[in-house]
């Protein structure tokens, strides 16, 4: 197995203990409930209660921001959402979409599909489906959404060149995107770099701000912006499991830091772009 799979089988086996807890007994660190820590609560993630469509049965704390708010979602639009998780972001989406309009989740971890699907069919919701499979290589036709959401979710991916090839493909000519992401300003050092925990609580899987922007550009994306953006600071009780007190300092002190972005982007109506030339 190599080490993009074993990353992968990393982030499969966090988000399924994610998926089989408690609402009770969610703890949110990072990008979500134990990923990394369970002396963190909520470093990341926004509020979503005042948004139509809320439903905190579908919230496990695991964003760290909010892509719908910004999506500029219409009715009768087919959403599509990258890591849906419990599905809180489908179902704010639907809320945006109306029954005129279709949302498709996609999620790595077979728990987290079950979960969503049991929030849909709880509050009765059929223009809402659910689907496992790999974001970099997503089960939808080409051409087939408005927009696509993901909040958090990239970083988690070794491979955040192909996600952005597939989500060219399936927004259909003109369609959008709005995700939200952690990026990096400045390297981390190695010891989070390399923590495979880390990894899947979303730092280290995190690339530079200008890398992520570029792979959005090179891949024949018109239009991105920054619609939010905001940094994240990691407290010193979890950095001083991977930093020495000297590491710890030089951290604090560098010009290293770890944000949150949300990212707009689109699908020119004219399809002959440059992410479709060969090589």
């Amino acid at each position: 197995m190599n080490n993009d799979s074993k990353l992968k089988e990393l982030v499969k086996q966090k988000y399924s203990e994610i998926a089989l807890q408690d609402k009770e007994t969610n703890q949110s660190s990072c990008c979500g409930s134990g990923c990394c820590s369970t002396e963190v609560y909520n470093i990341m993630s926004d509020d979503y209660t005042s948004l139509e469509g809320y439903n905190p049965d579908a919230d496990l704390g695991l964003g760290c921001g909010l892509p719908t708010q910004f999506a500029k979602i219409k009715q009768g639009d087919v959403v599509i959402d990258l890591g849906s998780g419990a599905g809180n972001d489908c179902f704010i989406a639907r809320a945006e979409t109306g029954e005129t309009g279709k949302v498709i989740g996609i999620d790595f971890t077979p728990a987290m599909i079950e979960r969503a699907r049991t929030n849909a069919e709880a509050r009765g919701f059929h223009n809402v489906e659910f689907r496992q499979g790999d974001i970099e290589k997503m089960p939808v036709t080409s051409n087939i959404a408005d927009v696509i959401v993901s909040n958090c979710v990239l970083n988690l991916v070794p491979n955040k060149d192909g996600v952005f090839k597939e989500i060219f493909r399936t927004l259909k000519p003109g369609g959008h995107f709005s995700i939200s992401d952690v990026v990096l300003v400045g390297m981390l050092p190695d010891a989070l770099r390399k923590d495979a925990e880390m990894y899947a609580g979303c730092i280290s899987g995190a690339v530079q701000k200008q890398t992520y922007l570029e792979l959005i550009d090179t891949n024949g994306f018109a239009n991105v912006t920054i619609q939010k953006e905001k940094p994240i600071h990691i407290p010193d009780d979890i950095l001083k499991n991977y930093l020495t007190a000297e590491e710890l300092a030089g951290f604090r002190t560098g010009y290293t830091g770890i944000f949150s972005i949300t990212v707009y982007a689109e699908k020119p109506l004219n399809e002959t772009t440059a992410c479709c030339a060969p090589g």
